[in-house]
């Protein structure tokens, strides 16, 4: 059947082989161990209760038989004033027993003990196997047998090495030795012989067609069965190799036309004679690498292509019944279940075979008889978990398999299968004649109906958390995934009214079950089961909305559903409902992260009035109304989520339709000019001084780390934007105007925001926080005085022309007007920091007078610099003197900083 298969079992029996060696290895290391810490903590005990060596005469007397006990006669009593009689020992009463002394602790095996053995009688079994196998290959290779004689002799080989099992097993019986429990000579012999049956048998019936299907069904099935009975009595390391050499032996057989029916058949008589023993004996190791070898034979299978469906579905079927019927804890005839506790072996062994099911359903394009068993063994698995507790983690993986079933099928989009019947409805898609999507809807409609209604009963037969949860989430995701998928398939992502209408009634559907569940408020553990239901309604709602609505309306349906959600928290104070509003809100947040113009091309080119509005206005409220909700309870994470999507939205929309105005429309917009970065700073600064203000009544982390976060964009746009990358006196940039002009809007108005957001952090947050806005204030103040006195000399272009001496008077004089300016506002409002700024200034001014003014001022120009300036200090100083200095004399008054 396959071009080498010696190869690979070689491969297997090799690394069989290494693992039963390294099991060794550390049974052998754990012993040691444990006979150490025994010798070290009890050998002082056992020596003082080791009682002396006894005499000759008194070891032969111990080893009589003891006489039967005889009870003496009671001694008279003795007459008052005589001395009482000393009891006299009965006869024959044996001596008290004396303590047995343990045993002495056997030594560890050496190396060259478990070398001989242990490690050779494993190398041993295998080379017997090879040997027959590669014996039978040359054969066949050089001609010297004919098939009738290979099997005969086959068959001989694998009765010899049974019998010399058997032979040996009764010989250790007899002789009183103890076999060892990891290198037993007749279950290695046993099991050798018992892989040379299987290969026997199998090669008979497949490739020489000695045997009828009938009689090779028997003869298989006694040697199952015949495996079974020996492992019964030569322990797990028959069953072991058994298992190996049954599921590796059809690949000792190669054929240019495979016949996978007998195949699966001897698969199936495996299979279950494997699971019968893991079953009788308890063995979990041995049931899940019968399940891992069953799943592994439906791999290659499915390369010869979908006309072979039928064998690839009996072998998944056979499986899955076996399985249900032998491993599963609580179920026919499986080990006895632990209440409702999920068993892991019992709930994957269904899980595997329903994957080797769907595995064949998208190998075959979804054929019919493969969509059909597919559904039975899902309905299987639904039954199995409603009686078995053990199995309900099946339930979870098959719902998580339907929806990947049903999603490849939408992926593959063969405009020739979209069919309903009696032809299109109107929204669901175009018209044609193969029935696929007809057999999908149906099925897809059993896949909801049975996960929903099963899985909300389920809520009143079991009682475990973990069962009820699980279930509810199958109940809950599987219907709404198979309508998503149908919807891609068939409506292709557009609108459709229909599937709106089905996604109305699942929502309806779950609301009653959310009710009929909080009814039942006395348990407890139906608290995740609830908000499970409550977020398969509100999820059913948002997709109702966005299959009525066009791709744009799906960020804003999204966000009004947070906003429901944390508004249904309230109402019913589910702690799930809050995650599922701030899971929501983050799916918004990835929704603009794929396409940040909501809506496409189509987000309109009218300043402000376009899709933006829409798209980042309504979610940026809804979050903020949601927020609101959240923080009736508490302060926790999913609060923070919505809190921190409120904050996100609100910045967007206010960059995003400045983008959109700035640059006629196009957001993607390769570059920015002073225009949309001074508008960006200005409403960034105008919404950090709503976020101060903000978090002084709310207290939250999120609004306090969001206002210093917009703080410092605002001031690095201003760095690096304002004063340097978009800086008109370096870059050619029209600035309009004489005074009402880009500059005012650049540079004076970000200034005020800035002035103003330092007296709203003022007392709130340290002094050097609020002291460096007001710092960033003053640089953008003055840069606004400078730029426009440049406006005045050049021009609308400040870059055109030389710069004049009464440029640089200007500059000068204005520079002294501002920082005086300052001083007198310092002066009036009693404000030290004005003061301080306006320090600032006029030391500037005087660097610029002795540095610059002095080597390029000619004539007139520099005298009056120097004496407006020397005149300006004069008075300065008197200032000080005569009102500053002389109110700090006075008696000590509250000085208002500002």
């Amino acid at each position: 059947m396959f071009d080498s298969p010696f190869d690979f079992l070689t491969l297997v029996l090799a690394i069989v082989a290494i693992i039963f060696a390294r099991k060794a290895l550390g049974r052998i290391d754990l012993l040691q161990r444990r006979l150490d810490a025994i010798e070290a903590a009890g050998g002082a005990a056992a020596r003082t209760a080791v009682p002396p060596p006894l005499a000759p005469m008194q070891e032969f007397e111990q080893t009589l038989p003891t006489a039967p006990s005889i009870t003496p006669p009671p001694l008279p009593e003795a007459a008052p004033g005589e001395p009482a009689a000393p009891a006299a020992d009965a006869v024959g009463a044996a001596p008290p027993p004396l303590p047995e002394p343990p045993a002495p602790p056997q030594p560890a095996p050496g190396f060259e003990e478990t070398l001989g053995t242990r490690w050779v009688v494993w190398i041993g079994g295998l080379t017997l196997a090879l040997g027959g196998f590669f014996m039978v290959r040359y054969s066949i290779e050089a001609g010297l047998l004919g098939p009738g004689v290979r099997t005969m002799l086959g068959g001989l080989f694998a009765l010899a090495l049974l019998g010399a099992g058997e032979w040996t097993r009764r010989q250790e019986g007899i002789s009183n030795i103890a076999a060892l429990p990891i290198a037993n000579i007749p279950a290695i012999l046993t099991a050798a012989g018992t892989a040379v049956a299987f290969a026997t048998v199998y090669a008979a019936y497949a490739l020489y067609d000695f045997l009828a299907p009938a009689t090779a069904f028997i003869l298989l099935g006694m040697v199952a069965l015949g495996t079974l009975a020996a492992a019964l009595l030569h322990g797990p390391a028959l069953a072991g190799l058994g298992i190996v050499g049954a599921f590796v032996t059809p690949l000792l057989v190669s054929s240019d036309k495979p016949d996978f029916w007998s195949l699966y058949i001897y698969l199936a008589i495996v299979t279950a004679a494997a699971f019968g023993l893991a079953r009788i004996r308890l063995w979990r190791w041995l049931a899940v690498t019968t399940i891992a070898f069953a799943l592994l034979w439906t791999f290659p299978c499915l390369a010869c292509g979908p006309e072979m469906i039928a064998p690839h579905v009996f072998h998944v079927i056979a499986g899955f019944v076996l399985a249900a019927l032998l491993v599963v804890c609580g179920f026919m005839f499986g080990p006895d279940g632990d209440g409702e506790e999920i068993e892991p072996i019992s709930s994957g062994s269904l899980a595997a075979y329903l994957l080797g099911a769907m595995l064949i359903v998208l190998n075959s394009a979804h054929a019919d008889v493969a969509m059909i068993s597919f559904a039975l063994l899902t309905a299987g698995s639904l039954f199995v978990a409603w009686r078995a507790p053990a199995a309900a983690a099946a339930i979870g993986a098959a719902s998580i398999l339907v929806f990947i079933v049903f999603g490849e099928w939408a992926v593959r989009r063969n405009v020739d299968m979209l069919v309903l019947p009696g032809g299109a409805i109107p929204g669901i898609g175009p018209s044609a004649t193969d029935g696929s999507v007809s057999l999908h809807l149906v099925t897809a409609a059993l896949f909801a109906a049975a996960f929903g209604i099963a899985g909300f009963l389920a809520q009143f037969r079991f009682a475990t958390t973990k069962v009820t949860v699980t279930w509810a989430a199958a109940a809950v995701f599987t219907p709404v995934a198979l309508l998503v998928a149908l919807y891609a398939r068939i409506a292709h992502l557009d609108r459709s009214i229909p599937f709106a209408i089905l996604a109305v009634l699942l929502a309806a559907a779950y609301a009653a079950a959310t009710e009929a569940l909080t009814r039942r408020g006395e348990r407890p553990e139906l608290s995740p089961s609830i908000a499970l239901s409550a977020t398969g309604a509100l999820a059913s709602l948002a997709l109702a909305l966005t299959f009525a609505l066009d791709k744009g309306w799906l960020t804003i349906a999204l966000a009004l559903v947070s906003m429901g959600t944390a508004w249904l928290s309230v109402r019913r104070p589910i702690p799930f409902l809050r995650w599922l509003a701030a899971i929501l809100a983050g799916i918004v947040m990835l929704r603009i992260g794929y396409e940040p113009r909501i809506a496409g091309d189509a987000v309109g080119t009218t300043p402000i009035f376009n899709w933006l509005l829409w798209g980042y206005g309504v979610p940026a409220l809804s979050f903020w109304a949601a927020s609101h909700f959240l923080r009736r309870s508490r302060d926790d994470v999913p609060l923070r989520i919505v809190e921190s999507a409120a904050i996100l939205f609100t910045v967007l929309l206010a960059f995003m339709e400045i983008r959109h105005a700035v640059n006629s429309g196009d957001v993607y917009y390769a570059s920015a000019g002073l225009t949309e970065v001074a508008l960006q700073v200005g409403v960034t600064l105008a919404m950090a001084i709503g976020l101060e203000r903000l978090r002084l009544r709310s207290g939250s982390i999120v609004h306090n780390v969001g206002a210093i976060l917009l703080t410092a964009f605002a001031g690095l746009a201003s760095l690096f934007g304002l004063l340097a990358l978009e800086n008109p006196m370096l870059w050619w940039q029209d600035v309009g105007g004489s005074f009402i002009n880009l500059l005012l809007l650049g540079y004076a108005l970000p200034a005020v925001l800035a002035l103003l957001l330092s007296y709203a952090v003022a007392r709130h947050r340290p002094a050097g926080y609020a002291n460096t806005i007001a710092a960033g204030a003053l640089v953008l103040a003055l840069a606004y005085v400078t730029f426009d006195i440049r406006r005045l000399y050049h021009g609308p272009v400040l870059t055109r022309g030389e710069t004049t001496g009464a440029e640089q008077y200007t500059y000068s004089i204005a520079w002294l007007m501002f920082g005086v300016a300052l001083l007198g506002i310092g002066v009036m409002v009693n404000s030290q920091r004005a003061r301080l700024a306006s320090a600032a200034v006029i030391g500037l001014t005087i660097l610029k007078a002795f540095l610059i003014d002095m080597s390029t001022l000619t004539g007139v120009y520099r005298a009056l610099s120097f004496m407006c300036l020397g005149i300006v200090l004069v008075a300065i100083g008197w200032l000080y003197q005569r009102i500053l200095f002389r109110r700090r004399t006075a008696p000590p008054l509250a000085e208002a900083e500002g």
